[in-house]
């Protein structure tokens, strides 16, 4: 298996958040343009900000795995005869020792246990730049859900608006008698229904803001937030336009976080059942020091080795064997789950590029030409009031399919994007 550079992703995770505090007391601006949002959810987010936080544990997992064991120093006193009732001097008449143990690491146990834990660093980095990427695309979802509801609130002002002319033109005409008031009746209703649109799609712009400020960790959700940009604009995603689904998979296997993540943890898992296996081997302990028995002076020395009769530690040699086995398997399923999803969001792009096409080539000019005919034959009095009334719905009904459209298109490529790794506008 591919070896991943554990500087590189490190190095990466670091640089998404250097300037993190600076960041988070920064204000939200009532303008933002998309990769504004995306820049302050990497800095603002609390839940990346966790992530990074796994990877500052798992360094200092890496500090502690790297400490060699403490020495230690002991005085003994024994053998001072304290209940007679001439017990001497002090220091003369006992058994006074004073030695040095230290134990010592057998198997390069050390250097097995830091290389696991600089491996567990390496798997955390990778999978703090999985969360940045699964945040980046909910910030360009968000965003364009905002637009999306900018689009359906301009559409349902235009109508409401249009609807508002031809009711002031048909009350002129009741008043000169030219039509009933069971036809102004009509229009005055149908008037309620297009108001009842704007209200909806004012409730779905608010929401939509409020989503995408959570994900910037805004402390006011209720932010008069401005986005700048529309739904016919094509972000550039730093993706080659021709690429093939054969070559995003591609793309994916060599980018993808979480499958680094899982490589990572591949190798951390064959790292930690080495150092199980080392930790089978007792470690030495060797001592020395001073001792004085009355007159006497003398040196000790001792050597300490541990009888591994009945733990040889099988359980944690067996639990890192399984580990492994784990290891492999979960990133066989990250793999799977990967290559599915480019698949489908290489799918959707197709699929919804026709569909975009199909609307804005036949039925939005259509829908346009039928309202715009109607409402003129309407207002010189040679097309009934229903007619007009029918073109308007289906105007309004096609927009709106296409600003949907538009929108999966738009998401479909940052699924897209996200699912090969990548999406960082440019």
């Amino acid at each position: 298996m591919e070896k991943l550079p554990i500087a590189v992703c490190v190095v990466i995770a670091a640089a998404a958040l250097g300037a993190d505090q600076p960041a988070q007391s920064a204000a939200i601006p009532t303008e933002i343009t998309l990769g504004q949002a995306v820049e302050l959810a990497l800095a603002r987010n609390p839940a990346l900000m966790a992530a990074r936080n796994g990877i500052e544990m798992a360094e200092a997992d890496a500090v502690s795995a790297g400490l060699r064991p403490n020495p230690e120093i002991s005085v003994e006193s024994e053998s001072y005869p304290y209940f007679r009732s001439d017990p001497g001097p002090f220091f003369s008449n006992q058994e006074i020792t004073a030695r040095f143990d230290y134990e010592i690491q057998t198997k390069r146990r050390l250097r097995l246990g830091t290389d696991a834990a600089k491996l567990f660093v390496q798997r955390e980095a990778a999978v703090f730049n999985d969360v940045a990427r699964r945040l980046r695309q909910d910030v360009q979802e968000a965003f364009y859900g905002v637009l999306l509801a900018e689009s359906n609130r301009a559409l349902a002002e235009a109508i409401l608006d249009q609807t508002d002319q031809v009711i002031a033109l048909n009350r002129t005409r009741f008043a000169e008698g030219e039509i009933s008031g069971l036809e102004l009746t009509r229009i005055e209703v149908e008037r309620l229904r297009f108001a009842d649109d704007l209200f909806q799609v004012r409730l779905e712009l608010r929401n939509a803001k409020a989503a995408l400020l959570a994900l910037l960790n805004a402390p006011d959700l209720g932010l008069d937030l401005q986005v700048q940009g529309d739904l016919n604009s094509i972000p550039d995603l730093g993706m080659p336009v021709d690429a093939t689904g054969a070559d995003a998979l591609r793309m994916a296997i060599e980018m993808r976080p979480d499958l680094q993540a899982a490589v990572a943890e591949v190798e951390s898992s064959v790292a930690r059942n080495r150092f199980q296996r080392a930790i089978s081997a007792p470690n030495i302990t060797v001592g020395g020091g001073y001792k004085r028995d009355g007159p006497d002076h003398s040196l000790v020395a001792e050597v300490s080795v541990p009888l591994t009769i009945f733990d040889r530690n099988q359980g944690g040699i067996l639990r890192s064997e399984a580990e492994m086995r784990q290891a492999e398997n979960l990133f066989a399923a990250a793999r799977n789950q990967v290559a599915l999803e480019v698949r489908q969001a290489y799918n959707a792009v197709e699929v919804t590029r026709e569909r975009v096409e199909y609307l804005q080539s036949q039925q939005v000019k259509q829908a346009e030409e039928a309202v715009a005919v109607t409402l003129q034959a309407y207002r010189l009095g040679g097309a009934p009031l229903m007619n007009y009334l029918d073109a308007q719905r289906r105007y309004r009904d096609t927009m709106r399919i296409l600003n949907q459209a538009l929108f999966d298109e738009r998401i479909s490529l940052f699924a897209l994007a996200a699912a090969i790794g990548g999406g960082q506008q440019r």
